[in-house]
């Protein structure tokens, strides 16, 4: 349940153009997809609780899995949400912008793709375990959703990793102070949700029966890991509130000279360099090219001054 945060400049979660939206929409979307993010945290919070205490007292862990299953879905929508953002940031021009800028795609686009398929491959598994809780234990879909409890935390931990590894050569120490507040949580907590998937996986008790897939100690992991989400959450909607008061100073900007070529496209302009880039190799008509040097006349030196004269 990770989330990308970025210190980057170009991001309109308003999902319109990067230059023609408002601020002001393009702010209160940030809000509404950090308030998400939060809200979503908290239902897995409590989704993980309720099922430490089934697996407890011995109740129906179906409503706490229920509760999990669609803190998940919010972190999916979320996830959805910051890519789709950082695409519209630069005009849905991936292919010039990426060109120009590697990290644009390795991190801001790369992240959450890999978030995305992680908090996917968790969310198949939270409803294979409603299945086998409603139909009966099967060994073959149990295996195939334990599994899953691995290889969905396993994404969340690359994405945390390639997100804390940016390198930013124009935001302010400030802004990346507060970034680092919001993937240090994010890490830790995906960490613990991928060894939850283990300890689990190994456990022989989740092989027996359908009542005993997920163990006392996947639920204590995974509540101790929401938590971390939360606090996540909670900082980077701090993170959010501190970036939009400084109006996008301190903030990354796109680099190679991707910057200075999306304004250039956004006015209807077409760079200097690439216009003089056009033009090589073709004759401009309108050049005239100059006249022959007139050859001397033959004869002697004074013939050749009159000659000239006249």
């Amino acid at each position: 349940m990770v989330k990308l945060a970025t210190a980057r400049e170009c991001r309109a979660y308003s999902l319109g153009a990067g230059g023609g939206s408002g601020t002001a929409l393009r702010n209160r979307w940030e809000y509404i997809n950090a308030g998400v993010y939060v809200f979503s945290a908290v239902l897995l919070v409590g989704g993980f609780l309720g099922q430490l205490l089934a697996t407890t007292w011995g109740g129906s862990s179906r409503p706490a899995l229920v509760v999990a299953a669609v803190g998940l879905a919010g972190v999916l929508a979320a996830n959805v949400h910051d890519l789709l953002a950082h695409v519209a940031g630069v005009d849905y021009r991936l292919g010039m912008v990426a060109g120009l800028d590697a990290q644009l795609a390795l991190v801001e686009i790369a992240v959450p793709a890999v978030q995305i398929a992680g908090t996917t491959l968790m969310l198949i598994a939270v409803v294979v375990f409603e299945i086998q809780m409603e139909r009966g234990y099967r060994h073959g879909l149990a295996r195939h959703g334990l599994n899953l409890l691995i290889a969905g935390p396993a994404l969340w931990c690359l994405g945390s990793v390639h997100n804390i590894c940016q390198v930013y050569e124009r935001a302010s120490g400030h802004v990346q102070l507060l970034q680092k507040s919001v993937q240090i949580p994010l890490l830790l907590g995906s960490t613990l949700f991928l060894i939850a998937g283990i300890v689990n996986r190994h456990d022989r008790r989740s092989r027996t029966a359908a009542f005993s897939l997920l163990g006392r100690s996947w639920a204590w992991f995974c509540l101790f890991g929401s938590l971390l989400f939360l606090a996540g959450g909670v900082l980077n909607l701090l993170k959010v509130f501190k970036t939009q008061q400084m109006g996008g100073r301190g903030m990354e900007k796109l680099r190679g000279g991707a910057q200075e070529r999306l304004a250039m496209e956004r006015e209807g302009k077409v760079p200097l360099i690439l216009e003089h880039g056009g033009r090589r190799g073709t004759r401009d008509p309108a050049v005239v090219p100059p006249p022959p040097q007139q050859q001397p006349p033959h004869g002697s030196y004074k013939d050749a001054l009159v000659s000239s004269a006249s």
